[in-house]
């Protein structure tokens, strides 16, 4: 069995010490605010500056509701926009708590950085978390422009690749797709949900609680934009647009990350797929505890980066 990185063995210990872990707690605002409280705790320390940031209201034509959105601008652009959907299990994070990845993002690419405040279950289930990202996209599209592409981390990542069918169906048309490490497999069902089911960071019980508040209807647990095992098998992957997809060996989602990776590659999508050896999930966010984490976070930057050519 692969060992943990021991800068990460070391950080995460801490975390388990100090009480942070695990991420899911009894209610859904208990859950918020340690999660919360975790990502700000170093905030300052670690902020990366970019050119400028602002908030901004999207607001959806049919719908009418509204969508908040940061945008970030580097200090060195180039003629990306990456629409950035935060993780926390769709149900916990916010602006905030995405600050950090959305700078380094801005920074390493030099695009423009568009943070989604999608709505969070239990509150608002699948589908509205998706409908606020794709009116964020669509938005994005119109008002930002460049080369276009979705990205996120965890549950972001499989919000990200169910906006990705819904953007090549609907548009706006899409240039890339960053998935790190992505949550895409309500059954649960790959070999590592068992074999990496205590984590380390995330479990499997960790899952199935975030789970039952963001599917709570057993029904939508086939929804092709949720179980993109479910796209894979009814076709419905090709003319996607080109994926990087990063994965982490030590995590309960990493076979479901790989199956994705290979069913679009197997539909003739464009795609790189990282396999984070010794690592875990939310290594992106881990980088200033790991020096792996953070040269492999790089590495799937760079990546998307060869992958738009």
């Amino acid at each position: 069995m692969t060992a943990l990185d021991p800068e990460l063995a070391v950080g995460i210990e801490k975390l388990e010490a100090d009480g942070w872990l695990p991420i899911t707690r009894q209610t859904p605002d208990e859950a918020r605010r340690n999660y919360r409280e975790l990502a700000l705790l170093r905030r300052g320390a670690d902020d990366l500056p970019v050119a400028s940031v602002h908030d901004d209201v999207v607001t959806d034509a049919v719908t009418g509701t509204d969508v908040v959105v940061r945008v970030y601008a580097p200090e060195t652009p180039s003629d990306v926009t990456v629409v950035w959907l935060h993780g926390g299990g769709w149900v916990l994070g916010d602006l905030d708590t995405a600050d950090a990845a959305a700078r380094r993002v801005c920074r390493h690419l030099g695009a423009r950085v568009v943070s989604v405040d999608y709505r969070l279950a239990p509150e608002h289930p699948h589908p509205i978390p998706l409908q606020d990202a794709h009116t964020a996209l669509r938005w994005a599209a119109t008002h930002v422009g460049g080369r276009l592409v979705v990205g996120g981390d965890s549950a972001g990542a499989g919000l990200a690749a169910g906006l990705a069918l819904l953007a090549r169906d609907w548009g706006p048309r899409l240039d890339g797709q960053l998935l790190l490490y992505p949550g895409i497999d309500p059954t649960l069902s790959s070999p590592s949900v068992v074999e990496n089911a205590d984590g380390p960071f995330l479990t499997a019980d960790d899952m199935r609680w975030f789970y039952d508040r963001y599917l709570p209807d057993p029904a939508t647990h086939s929804d092709p934009s949720v179980n993109l095992g479910e796209a894979a098998r009814l076709g419905e992957l090709t003319d996607l647009a080109p994926a990087v997809v990063a994965v982490a060996q030590l995590d309960p989602l990493h076979d479901e990350g790989v199956a994705h990776a290979e069913a679009m590659a197997a539909a003739g999508v464009p795609v790189r797929l990282l396999r984070g050896e010794s690592l875990v999930h939310g290594y992106f966010g881990l980088a200033s505890v790991s020096a792996a984490a953070r040269r492999e976070g790089d590495r799937a930057l760079d990546a998307l980066l060869e992958l738009l050519g």
